[in-house]
């Protein structure tokens, strides 16, 4: 119970320190939307990268990411800890991006200022009006931003039980609509377990799979080659 406690007290007074952070590129009436998308996205991986190191969390990289920008990173998703995992990834190559998240964790009385001030785009689905908004937001801003890329969970929820959701259509949609590559990857883990038994006495290492580029096109499809080689190649 105080194990829990204490890595929830930490993980908020933390994220409480770093709006503060967020909101000096965030509020800046004098930077440009992409050096502030670039100050952003470094501010998020180093809070990522101080809580992983607080729960005694190592991140193993197979594969690589592409040197390339304007790329869509769907990830699977299974627990929070799916976001700091990927950010520690992202800190390695400088990559410059932003998350796309539910307009529910915004009205998050805890974390909605965090997800809306590091940059986080918030989309709607259930709201046609908002879902055109969060189309022209994201068009907008790789209009401006040259070295963008977007991370999202195309599962759309965390999955609470075994193997891949299936995947719903906005991730495909984006990708089609701003002609993004698509880059999938699979962290192989329970993150949700991982989370639960942190912080480690001994150093848990947790598996990120980066697969090739692959278009929208069979999106789900092509996800789940990536998965089925990683697990054929554990057995």
């Amino acid at each position: 119970m105080l194990k829990n406690l204490s890595k929830i007290i930490f993980m908020i007074g933390l994220g409480y320190r770093y709006i503060k952070v967020f909101k000096q590129s965030y509020f800046h009436p004098f930077i440009t939307q992409k050096y502030a998308y670039q100050e952003l996205s470094k501010a998020r991986q180093e809070y990522s990268n101080k809580v992983l190191k607080y729960l005694n969390i190592d991140i193993k990289l197979i594969g690589v990411l592409p040197k390339e920008d304007k790329i869509l990173y769907a990830i699977n998703h299974r627990s929070l800890l799916d976001i700091l995992v990927m950010e520690n990834v992202f800190s390695r190559y400088n990559k410059n991006g932003t998350w796309i998240a539910k307009k529910e964790l915004f009205d998050d009385p805890v974390y909605g200022k965090f997800f809306q001030y590091s940059g986080c785009i918030s989309v709607d689905l259930e709201n046609k009006r908002g879902l055109l908004t969060f189309f022209k937001t994201i068009k907008k801003t790789f209009s401006k931003v040259d070295d963008m890329n977007l991370y999202i969970f195309p599962e759309g929820e965390r999955n609470k039980g075994k193997g891949i959701q299936t995947f719903q259509s906005g991730a495909a949609k984006i990708a089609k609509a701003n002609k993004l590559d698509i880059v999938p990857v699979y962290i192989n883990d329970e993150l949700e377990k991982v989370f639960q038994n942190a912080p480690y006495k001994e150093t848990y290492t947790v598996e990120v799979h980066i697969g090739q580029i692959i278009n929208y096109e069979n999106l789900e499809e092509n996800y789940l080659e990536l998965y089925n080689s990683v697990k054929n190649g554990e057995k």
